[in-house]
C-alpha cells in the first residue's frame, strides 16, 4: 500500500467513499444466500423459487447498471452514487417486512435496481479520479471491500440466528442493510466530481463546439458503433462468466455447506471465513498483478485457477477439515477477476461513452448469469448441489478465459477524452494495446 502513500487528498476521498460503497454493497448482497434456507423454511418455497429471486436480482442490478452508466455521463458520476446507495439502501431495508414470497420477490429485485447502479457509477468515479499508474492497484484494492461486507454478513447472521429464531433473525439482517444510506453523507462532503476535459481531438473541436457539447451528444447505444462495438461484445462476454462463477457459487455455497455438510451455522461461518479472507487477500494479490503484468495476464491466471479449484472443491472426496484447507485457494482466485474488470472495462472506453460502457459490460453479464443460480436450484433436483455448482462454475469461468484472450492489453493506458472517430482508431489503437 505504499502507492496510497503517493495520491492526493482527493484521490484518497474517492478511493474511501468507494471502497466504503462496495462493503456496504457486499453486506446487503451476500445476506440473502446466507438466509435462503431460512426464506425457504419461512415460505415452503422450492429451490428453483429461491434460485429465482437471486436470478431476478440480478438482472434488476444489471439494469440498473446500465441505467446509472448512462446517468452519470448526464448528470455526473457523484450524484449518480448518490442516488444509487439511497436507492439499494431503502429496498433492502423493506425487504424486512415482506409478507410472503412474491413480495420478498419484488422487493429484491428493486434492491438490485440500485446494488448494479452504485457499482457503475463507482469505478468511473475511480477510474476517472486515480492517477493511471496506479488505477488497477486503487480499484483492485476497493474491490477487497466486497470482503470485508461479506465477512460483516457472515458475523451478522452468526450472531443473529444464534440469539434469535429464525423467523426473526432473517428480518433483521435485512432492517440492518438501511446503514448504507450513511454513506451519502460522506459522498456529499468528501468526494469531487472528475474534472470534465477541456481539449478533444480537432476534427470532434470543428465538427461539435466545445468539449462538454461534444460529450453530451454521444448517444446512449454509441457503445454498439463500429468503433467500439468488439470491445462491448467481448466485454459483454468477459462479465457474464465473471458474474456466472461468481453467483453459481456464492449464492449457492452456504446452503451446500449446511444441507450436504451438515454444519451447524457456527460451522458454516468458520468455513465462509477461510474464504472471505482469502478473497480479500486475492484481491490485493490483484491489485499488485494488474499493474505489473497486465490486466489479460492477471484475469486469465485466476480465471484459469478457478475451472481448477471449484471442481476440487465440490468433485474430490474431501473431509471436512480438507475442505476448509481448499477453501482458501478457491476464495482467493474467485477475487482476481472481479478485481480487475473495472480497470480494463473503463480503459477501453472514451469519457463520453465511459459509464455507459462499463455499466452495460459489468452488468450485461449479471443479466445473463441470473441464470446460472437458477439453474443450481434446477440441477440439484438430479443431481448433488454440489455436483451443480461445480458444473456451472466451470463453466462460466472457461468463458472468462476465452473472453479476455479476445481483449487488448490496457496496462498504463491514459483514459481517452476524445470521442471515437469512424475511421476505427479506437480499434486500431485497441489492438495494439
Amino acid at each position: 500500500m505504499s502507492w496510497f502513500k503517493d495520491i492526493s487528498p482527493n484521490e484518497r476521498r474517492t478511493f474511501w467513499a468507494c471502497f466504503g460503497g462496495w462493503a456496504l454493497d457486499a453486506l446487503d448482497v451476500q445476506m440473502f444466500s446466507l438466509v435462503i434456507p431460512a426464506i425457504i423454511a419461512e415460505w415452503a418455497i422450492t429451490r428453483t423459487q429461491a434460485g429465482l429471486v437471486g436470478g431476478a436480482t440480478l438482472v434488476a442490478s444489471a439494469i440498473g447498471g446500465w441505467v446509472a452508466g448512462v446517468l452519470a455521463d448526464r448528470i455526473g458520476r457523484v450524484k449518480t452514487l448518490q442516488l444509487t446507495v439511497a436507492f439499494f439502501a431503502v429496498f433492502t431495508f423493506l425487504c424486512a417486512f415482506a409478507q410472503n414470497y412474491p413480495e420478498f420477490l419484488i422487493l429484491k429485485s428493486l434492491q438490485g435496481l440500485g446494488f448494479g447502479g452504485e457499482w457503475a457509477a463507482g469505478a468511473v468515479l475511480m477510474a476517472e479520479t486515480i492517477r493511471p499508474e496506479h488505477r488497477g492497484k486503487a480499484m483492485g484494492t476497493v474491490q477487497s471491500a466486497w470482503a470485508v461486507g461479506w465477512a460483516a454478513a457472515v458475523l451478522l447472521y452468526s450472531l443473529m440466528f444464534s440469539v434469535m429464531p429464525v423467523t426473526t433473525a432473517w428480518r433483521v439482517m435485512f432492517g440492518i442493510g438501511i446503514l448504507p444510506a450513511l454513506l451519502i453523507l460522506y459522498v456529499r462532503r468528501g468526494v469531487q466530481e472528475p474534472a470534465a476535459p477541456v481539449v478533444v481531438a480537432s476534427k470532434t473541436v470543428a465538427e461539435t463546439g466545445t468539449a462538454a457539447d461534444a460529450l453530451a451528444k454521444v448517444p446512449v447505444l454509441g457503445i454498439f458503433s463500429p468503433q467500439v462495438l468488439r470491445m462491448t461484445l467481448t466485454g459483454a462476454l468477459l462479465g457474464v462468466g465473471a458474474h456466472g462463477g461468481y453467483y453459481a457459487l456464492t449464492t449457492w455455497l452456504p446452503t451446500y455447506l449446511k444441507t450436504e455438510r451438515h454444519l451447524s451455522v457456527l460451522g458454516t461461518g468458520g468455513y465462509l471465513a477461510v474464504i472471505i479472507a482469502a478473497f480479500f487477500c486475492g484481491c490485493i494479490a490483484a491489485a499488485y498483478l494488474l499493474d505489473r503484468i497486465g490486466r489479460r495476464g492477471t484475469i486469465l491466471l485466476f480465471a484459469i485457477s478457478c475451472v481448477v479449484m471449484v471442481l476440487m472443491y465440490v468433485f474430490l472426496p474431501l473431509s471436512n477439515t480438507e475442505m476448509l484447507v481448499l477453501g482458501f485457494p478457491l476464495g482467493f482466485f474467485a477475487a482476481g477477476i472481479p478485481a480487475s474488470m473495472g480497470a480494463l472495462f473503463n480503459e477501453l472506453y472514451p469519457r463520453g461513452m465511459r459509464g455507459t460502457g462499463v455499466g452495460f459490460c459489468y452488468n450485461f453479464g449479471r443479466v445473463v448469469s441470473a441464470g446460472f443460480p437458477v439453474l443450481v436450484g434446477h440441477m440439484s433436483t438430479n443431481m448433488s448441489l454440489g455436483a451443480a455448482i461445480g458444473i456451472d462454475a466451470a463453466i462460466a469461468y472457461s468463458i472468462v478465459v476465452v473472453a479476455v484472450l479476445m481483449l487488448p492489453e490496457t496496462r498504463g493506458r491514459s483514459l481517452s477524452e476524445t470521442l471515437p472517430q469512424r475511421d476505427t482508431t479506437l480499434t486500431t489503437s485497441g489492438a495494439r494495446g
